[in-house]
């Protein structure tokens, strides 16, 4: 289930004088495999793991336009939680005013872990839609300790690599969980007088610095224009990039 440079950072910091529940909590790995590890670090011959990104890759038989879109979600409203024996819960909280994010959420939770049963648990004002499996942590790397803001969040060789070949999907995902599609108006005085004027903008709103940035940078990607309008919102406004966006983006629905 863990990449060998996982398993040996899991090792050192156990041999740095940390205890193994500090080691668990830290890292979100389990004691037993943990415990495991100190005995044996790579697995026993002959021993397979149908991990959905062995070695480092995302398997071939995953849609990558869905893993991206299902990161930006992730990365936006998502939580990876233990819940026993080594099982990981995936919960993606989709705001109950747009009833066609949270079906997008659940066929994306779908196509990406096949296996796992998608549930739908109603909480106040939201549905929270996921899946159990003990390969979350291996699809989603950036699973940590505390609040996404708090910690680095940087995407791996392959995340970049899936990211690089559909960065609409991702963009999709971070703006259905912390975007919106807005209409802005302000009044211009006119030789008629005051008139008023409207028009759509895309806002992107996140407290980690590092998640902002991999959402401009992938705009940059892509042509399209944006601005810092405070320290946590990212703009869209100029007709042409919103006329991408819309095309490739759309509001919740």
């Amino acid at each position: 289930m863990y990449d060998r440079a996982t398993r040996r950072n899991a090792l050192a910091l156990l041999n740095s004088g940390m205890s193994l529940n500090q080691v668990s909590r830290t890292t979100g790995i389990s004691r037993a495999a943990i415990r495991s590890w100190t005995e044996r670090l790579d697995p026993l011959p002959g021993v397979t793991c149908e991990c959905p990104a062995p070695n480092g890759h995302l398997a071939p038989e995953i849609p990558r336009p869905a893993y991206s879109y299902l990161l930006g979600l992730y990365l936006g409203d998502g939580c990876i939680s233990h819940v026993s024996k080594g099982v990981y819960s995936m919960r993606i909280s989709c705001a109950d005013a747009w009833p066609g994010l949270i079906d997008s959420c659940a066929d994306a939770l779908t196509h990406v872990m096949p296996n796992s049963k998608v549930g739908r648990t109603q909480c106040k004002g939201c549905t929270s839609v996921g899946s159990y499996s003990k390969h979350w942590p291996c699809l989603f790397p950036q699973h940590g300790a505390g609040p996404k803001h708090a910690r680095s969040i940087r995407l791996t060789d392959w995340q970049e690599e899936v990211v690089g070949a559909h960065p609409w999907p991702l963009l999709r995902g971070l703006i259905h969980s912390d975007g919106a599609r807005v209409t802005n108006w302000t009044v211009r005085t006119l030789a008629s007088g005051e008139r008023r004027y409207e028009y759509p903008r895309y806002f992107f709103s996140n407290k980690s610095a590092d998640i902002r940035q991999l959402y401009t940078a992938t705009l940059d990607s892509l042509g399209v224009e944006w601005r810092q309008a405070n320290t946590l919102n990212i703009s869209v406004a100029r007709r042409a990039s919103v006329a991408l966006m819309d095309e490739h983006v759309g509001a919740k629905y």
